[in-house]
């Protein structure tokens, strides 16, 4: 079933309480909430996108500039507030977020999430494995936006301090 009326777009300062709530009521505690707002007021690259519907915010998705060896974001957090679950709304923020990347400039975007549900997009863990990060394992995956752009590279992903105040 697809939401009607959805309308996706980045956040505005004004959007911020709305964004708590949708994080906190989707993850069920403060933390992704609280991850949200601290890198939307951080200094570094950041792209923070909602979905609405009739005026009020009902899904969000974070990018975040990293450092890696190549131009790279961590997509973190995504959430949905739970009536529009199953309505393609989070499929929606991914997809919007993710071709603004690439048109940001961006080679590469990694996710710590479901499977399943990132793979669609073509997340792969095994293109995050030469990647080394605090919550490795098979649930980190990777995501060419440049086709080849992660073929050869590893080494150590800088994320924000915010990524670790909120763990």
């Amino acid at each position: 079933m697809l939401c009607d009326g959805l309308v996706i777009a980045p956040s505005t300062p004004a959007d911020e309480a709305a964004i708590f709530d949708v994080e906190r009521d989707a993850f069920g505690r403060d933390d992704e909430a609280r991850l949200a707002l601290a890198l939307m007021a951080a200094p570094a690259w950041t792209l923070s996108v909602v979905a609405r519907r009739r005026d009020r915010v009902i899904g969000h998705v974070l990018l975040t500039e990293i450092g890696a060896p190549v131009r790279a974001a961590a997509l973190a957090p995504l959430a949905v507030a739970a009536p529009y679950r199953e309505m393609q709304v989070g499929s929606r923020l991914v997809a919007d977020a993710l071709e603004r990347a690439r048109q940001a400039g961006f080679e590469a975007v990694f996710v710590l999430g479901d499977n399943l549900y990132y793979e669609r997009f073509g997340f792969s863990a095994a293109l995050a494995t030469p990647f080394a990060v605090e919550w490795q394992g098979p649930h980190f995956m990777a995501l060419e936006l440049v086709p080849g752009a992660l073929a050869g590279k590893a080494g150590r992903l800088d994320y924000p301090p915010a990524f670790f105040a909120a763990a």
